[in-house]
């Protein structure tokens, strides 16, 4: 079993060819990359991996049907090629989904001229919601722009007889339905870094860069552990800065660029209810303002819906759903579900926060999706790397060029190698998680069929990992109800850098939704002790 460690308590190496800040999903696919075409690397992030917005997406992996509509075709084409090398990648912590999105009759424009009406029809983001003709023109160009090879075509649904009308009210008789997929978005970032320290990557959470200068061709970094209080000094020939929403925080307070404003922070909340219906398709809802929400089955017993897009004052406010947005959630999903969906209802709710480069568009839901890397001319002789924007779909094309940027200063060292290469537990084929469930059951037959399935789905291959030694349900250690087991914990502590019940349940599992209060206590107390034990 490769264990996750730390540097705190051990003789480090202090020299690399690499130095990224940020442990999320951008800096963690740039690890990898790196780290597996021979460069020396070393990742420090603050908190936990994925604590900020690569644990707080709509858990998609997707083209961006909407982007069309502002003509970011290469982002969408490049969104969906990579759709499906992620899916053949990792197909246990993602999977392919088909998306509904009902068709209205009433497309009603506020017009006053005939250009104005002309212009309204041609772009209909300006005002109301998209015609059906363009819609299904679009959906065309989705089919076909990123060489769809996996994933099934775009067809047409009658809701008065397919179950996908159920839960709609009956207005809605017809609906066009796509392909995307899911991902298991904090497990992605994970997955990245275990595979990154496996290739000879240092993988330090907690750790804090305070300090960055540059002379006599290297940077000289502090780092500061915020768990143990330890600084330490390390030098570094390059500096990628995927820092995400702090990027420009990271400029200020590391580099010193007091005037840095390079990205647009835009808040995206979701909430969590009880399963709206019992298929395993998504929602695609447009509404009259032009914008857009999904419905999405989450976790078996429930359904995410989201998300909104809201300009976010800063880091130094911890992204949290408004009462505006929850309202506007509930009142959106239902205008097309039968059973209308109340704040009441919600069991959850989690936001982040985007750092959309900041293109000087008039709206957060105008802003571009796209990511920018680029060098700084003025630090270091261009040789500090900053990411601006990006999305999780694209995260590891946007890791390739940031590798290519650095393969100019350093030299290439190896071949371009993460496309469809296999993350951790992602050695089977995209169509095999039925058959790895039934392997899996056999091996550890005392364990229910449920659990093992959910275990699978997060750990893949490496569930025998989870699993070792144990022969028998007692060998499991302790019960902390919904199936997991002190095994598991064991696992996610030594293995994948989990320090705590919000790191264990909430980012690694999503078990915390269904446990009670004292559940998470028994979950903390736990962790607190093993922690303890393998520190002494």
């Amino acid at each position: 079993m490769q264990q996750a460690t730390d540097t705190a308590g051990a003789e480090a190496q202090s020299d690399f060819d690499l130095l990224i800040i940020g442990g999320g999903v951008n800096g963690a696919g740039i690890a990898r990359d790196a780290a597996g075409r021979g460069y020396s690397v070393c990742l420090c992030e603050a908190g936990d991996f994925g604590g900020g917005t690569s644990s707080a997406s709509t858990k998609l992996l997707h083209g961006g049907l909407r982007y069309l509509e502002y003509f970011e075709l290469r982002l969408v084409r490049e969104a969906l090629i990579e759709r499906e090398n992620l899916l053949v990648a990792m197909p246990h912590i993602s999977w392919p989904m088909r998306f509904v999105l009902p068709c209205h009759d009433d497309m009603r424009f506020d017009s006053d001229t005939p250009t104005s009406r002309l212009l309204s029809v041609v772009m209909p983001w300006m005002k109301g919601r998209r015609p059906n003709w363009l819609i299904r023109l679009g959906l065309f160009l989705y089919d076909n722009l990123g060489g769809r090879r996996i994933l099934p075509p775009t067809r047409t649904l009658d809701l008065s007889s397919d179950k996908a009308g159920k839960p709609l009210k009956p207005d809605f008789r017809k609906a066009f339905e796509y392909s995307d997929g899911w991902v298991e978005d904090s497990r992605l970032v994970i997955l990245n870094l275990r595979d990154a320290q496996r290739l000879g990557a240092e993988i330090n959470p907690h750790n804090r860069v305070t300090r960055a200068n540059f002379a006599d061709g290297r940077w000289t970094v502090t780092l500061s552990d915020t768990e143990h209080g330890a600084v330490r000094t390390i030098t570094a020939s390059m500096i990628i800065n995927a820092s995400g929403p702090w990027v420009d925080d990271v400029l200020k307070s590391v580099f010193g660029q007091n005037d840095a404003h390079n990205v647009r922070l835009v808040r995206g909340s979701h909430i969590v209810v009880p399963r709206k219906y019992d298929h395993d398709r998504c929602y695609f809802f447009q509404n009259a303002d032009g914008r857009i929400i999904f419905a999405i089955p989450f976790q078996d017993d429930y359904t995410l819906i989201g998300t909104t897009d809201a300009d976010h004052p800063g880091m130094n406010v911890r992204p949290e759903i408004t009462d505006g947005e929850t309202a506007y959630l509930c009142r959106m999903a239902s205008e097309y579900f039968e059973e209308p969906v109340r704040a009441e209802d919600i069991v959850w709710t989690y936001s982040g926060v985007r750092p959309l480069y900041d293109d000087g568009a008039s709206s957060a839901q105008s802003a571009t999706r796209d990511y920018v890397v680029r060098r700084d001319p003025k630090l270091g002789h261009g040789t500090l790397i900053n990411i601006f924007g990006g999305k999780i779909t694209t995260f590891r094309r946007l890791s390739e060029s940031v590798v290519e940027e650095v393969e100019h200063t350093l030299g290439k060292r190896g071949k371009a190698w993460t496309c469809k290469a296999p993350l951790p537990g992602g050695d089977f084929p995209v169509d095999g998680y039925d058959d790895l469930v039934g392997k899996t059951a056999n091996l550890f037959p005392f364990v229910e069929k449920s659990v093992i399935a959910r275990l699978v789905r997060f750990y893949g291959t490496d569930v025998d990992q989870v699993l070792a030694g144990c022969e028998s349900l007692a060998d499991l250690g302790q019960d902390f109800g919904h199936g997991l087991y002190e095994a598991e914990l064991r696992y996610l502590i030594e293995c994948e850098w989990a320090r705590n019940a919000q790191d264990a349940l909430f980012r690694r599992t999503k078990l915390g939704i269904r446990m009670s209060d004292d559940e998470v206590a028994a979950v903390e107390a736990f962790m607190a002790r093993h922690l303890g034990k393998i520190r002494d």
